[in-house]
């Protein structure tokens, strides 16, 4: 990682816009090597509100140089520039500076797509819902519960440098169905692992807050859709905004579940979620894998088995068609050992 020019590069295209960020595809002259072009929301710069921002980018490159460059399931950091107009590059006149990153594509789909994409038909939810939720069928070159165990792997070696990584929401990371490998394209949402309350008396985050977002948005009680349609929308997309509300609707809706091990492994969880009762990131870890083994034998011995596995296969077919061209992701081989 080092400081660049933009000049070295050609923007192709925008991916995609946040509530924070802006991704714009964009290709190294000279190289053709294919990378991204991250900086903050421009009509944040237009009003002078990126300061938060620029914040949380030099945060995330303190982090990343301490320990996000050893992870493979982190996407990589090319370079940055110095904090600086750049209205000339970007043929815009937004008269304030900011630093902007440049990362390597990812390669892959990411589990929930573009929102805005829902409105023209796109599937957003497939990923998540196909490889996270309701894995029915995996390849054999993919370890079993695969993006769990990396997001914990992820988040563990975060917790060991002194950091709680948040925000792994599945619009942050890109899967790879044939070998079970994630991307995260996101690793600014960082708190210190032992911080301080704020001045206002406020819980700071802790490694809790990452717990339950594991359970929000990789767990659900929802049995695996028997009708392809129940593929396509995301599930639990919306950002945690209150800790107590968000688990007391989680035991509400676990406490329904009929499999007696899959509704007593979920309930282990939230309780001790709730009460930040696990001392050791270990302990979550075995309580989640005892969860994920429930939801595995729950699926394999539903009834309906066959008229849901039908609808996975169907719901797969989707990762065919053209919007998913715009990712680096390669359908005949990612999809391969799938369609069994």
């Amino acid at each position: 990682m080092e400081q660049v020019e933009l000049s070295r590069y050609e923007a192709t295209g925008i991916l995609g816009t946040g509530a924070d960020y802006e991704a714009r595809a964009a290709v190294e002259r000279g190289t053709g090597r294919q990378v991204v072009l991250k900086r903050p929301a421009p009509e944040t710069v237009r009003r002078r509100q990126h300061a938060g921002i620029e914040a949380r980018t030099d945060r995330m490159l303190q982090a990343y140089q301490e320990v996000g460059h050893t992870l493979p399931m982190v996407v990589p950091i090319v370079g940055y520039t110095e904090r600086a107009h750049h209205d000339a590059y970007f043929g815009e006149t937004l008269g304030q500076a900011y630093r902007v990153i440049i990362e390597e594509r990812a390669v892959g789909i990411p589990l929930m797509s573009d929102l805005r994409a829902r409105f023209t038909g796109v599937p957003i939810g497939v990923g998540q819902n196909l490889f996270a939720l309701f894995p029915l069928i995996q390849p054999e070159s993919a370890p079993a519960f695969a993006i769990h165990q990396q997001l914990l792997d992820l988040e563990a070696a975060y917790f060991q440098a002194g950091y709680v990584l948040l925000d792994l929401r599945p619009h942050n990371v890109f899967y790879q169905p044939a070998s079970g490998r994630i991307t995260v394209i996101d690793c600014g949402a960082l708190a210190d692992a032992h911080g301080a309350a704020s001045r206002r008396g406020q819980r700071p985050p802790d490694i809790h807050d990452f717990y339950l977002e594991m359970l929000k948005f990789y767990t659900t009680p929802q049995p695996p859709p028997v009708q392809a349609s129940g593929y396509q929308e995301p599930y639990g997309i919306r950002p945690v905004v209150n800790f107590e509300r968000e688990l007391d609707q989680m035991a509400q809706q676990f406490r329904a579940v009929s499999h007696p091990r899959l509704h007593e492994a979920a309930l282990t969880m939230i309780d001790q979620v709730r009460r930040r009762a696990y001392a050791a990131f270990q302990d979550f870890r075995h309580d989640l894998m005892t969860y994920l083994e429930a939801v595995d034998h729950a699926h394999q011995t539903m009834p309906n088995l066959a008229a849901a596995r039908h609808a996975w296969a169907e719901a797969l077919d989707w990762l065919r068609t053209d919007y998913w061209q715009r990712y680096l992701f390669y359908p005949d081989t990612e999809l391969a050992g799938l369609t069994r």
